[in-house]
């Protein structure tokens, strides 16, 4: 459920209050859905590679 449903269930009128609120509740959430997400396509466990960039030819 979106935080905006909830905030508007709970009478909020945005969502920053029911975050601040409902943060220790929210987070377990959170973890167990990317948890889940991990174990379905797997977590990468090496180091984000760098990018690389080309190096431009210097015409004289």
């Amino acid at each position: 459920m979106p935080i905006e449903n909830i905030a508007d269930l709970c009478g909020h009128s945005g969502t920053a209050v029911t975050e601040e609120v409902y943060r220790h509740q929210l987070r377990p959430v959170i973890t167990k859905g990317a948890e889940a997400i991990n174990t379905v396509f797997g977590a990468s466990k090496a180091e984000p590679t760098k990018r690389k960039t080309q190096k431009s030819a210097t015409v004289a």
